[in-house]
């Protein structure tokens, strides 16, 4: 648990993605910076591998990571 190791190449934490939700900089301390076991998309890449990474998945999204692992 700690600093994502990601975080330098991460879309979602260099803000490249659209929509962002409004809290964008509460879950970039949450997820990014303490907490990166808990983000959906740290999850899904050690699990399935970053070419497998949809672009549009936010931390906070475990549910949907949770399914993407599920269906490998």
């Amino acid at each position: 648990m700690g600093e994502c190791e990601f975080m330098e190449k991460c879309p979602f934490y260099n803000d490249k993605l659209g929509n962002v939700p409004e809290k964008v900089e509460e879950l970039k301390v949450h997820y990014c910076r303490n907490n990166n076991l808990h983000c959906a998309r740290y999850m899904v890449v050690n699990a399935l591998g970053k070419d497998r990474m949809p672009v549009e998945l936010y931390p906070h999204e475990k549910e949907r990571a949770y399914t993407l692992i599920a269906a490998g």
